[in-house]
Order: C-alpha cells, then structure tokens, then sequence
C-alpha cells in the first residue's frame, strides 16, 4: 500500500515532485485548481502547454512546474459527470488517476499532490470521486508517496467522515 494521506490545503504550495492539475481538454488554464496552478506556476507553463496540442478526458500528460515548488505538473482531464453515463464516468475518472501515477513513476517521481479530479465544476459526486481516488492511488501509486489535498470544507468533512485513517 502506497504512503497515502488526505490533507486540507492550497495544492500549489507543495513541495514535492509533482502535482497534478485537474485541467480542461486545452490544457491552457481554467477556473478551480487549474486556474490556481497556472496562476502560481507563471507564464512559462502556458507557453509549453500550448506545444502539447491539448489532452483527452482520461488521459494524462507532464509539463515542468515553473515557478512551483514541485518540479512537474501532471495535468489530466476528468470527465464531466452525467448520471447516464455514470459508468463511462467511473471508468475515465479512474484512468485519470492511474495515467497520472504512472507518468509520475515514468519520470522518477517519489511524491505527488492530487486534487480531487471532477468533484468541483464537472460535477462528479464527491463521496464517490473520493472512493475512486483512494482505490486507483492505493492500487497503482505503490511505489509513490501521495496526497490528495482538498480545498473546500464539504469535501474535508467528507473524507474526515470516511477516510479517517488517511485524513492528517
């Protein structure tokens, strides 16, 4: 089992190796947490997103972390939650996570800070997005030491609630 912990907290302040940016399909910035992480990691990260021609949802891909503590950002795109395709929903939200972990490892990485990848503007319900995080992280981040730090107060509630043994 990977040395997991769910934290409260700002994701563009960790010092580690990388962080993973809950990004749209461009990949050139947004609202949420992939405004806060283009913001803080400066104009640079732009200017080598625009090369990569955009990401699909379930898909991963890595940009150095500019003016960011950590060294990469890992930027993934989540889906947009819809109860019809809630399994289609599931299945991508859990590819995010796990092409995520493994552009982390492909890259020497020993650390990496997760937000919570389509709970916030796209909708997936955050109890559910929490389950997907912890299984798909403690199955395939072995290797990594990871947190998912959360921003908002319902969903700190939430992972106190049903996580208790990961929450610091």
């Amino acid at each position: 089992m990977p040395n997991l912990e769910i934290t409260q907290g700002d994701i563009t302040t960790f010092s580690g190796d990388a962080i993973v940016n809950a990004a749209n399909s461009s990949l050139l910035g947004g609202g949420g947490v992939d405004g806060a992480i283009h913001k803080a990691a400066g104009r640079e990260l732009v200017a080598e997103c625009v090369t990569l021609g955009g990401c699909k949802t379930g898909e991963a891909k890595i940009t150095k972390g500019y003016n960011l503590k950590a060294k990469y950002v890992i930027h993934t795109v989540g889906p947009i939650y819809s109860k019809d395709s809630a399994k289609e929903c599931k299945s991508l939200l859990q590819s995010c996570y796990k092409k995520s972990l493994e552009l982390a490892e492909k890259n020497n990485c020993k650390s990496v800070a997760f937000p919570l990848i389509s709970a916030g503007v796209y909708g997936y319900p955050k109890k559910e997005a929490l389950e997907v995080a912890v299984d798909m992280i403690q199955r395939y981040g072995k290797n990594l030491k990871v947190q998912i730090i959360l921003f908002d107060k319902e969903l700190c509630e939430i992972a106190q609630k049903n996580f208790k043994n990961l929450w610091k």
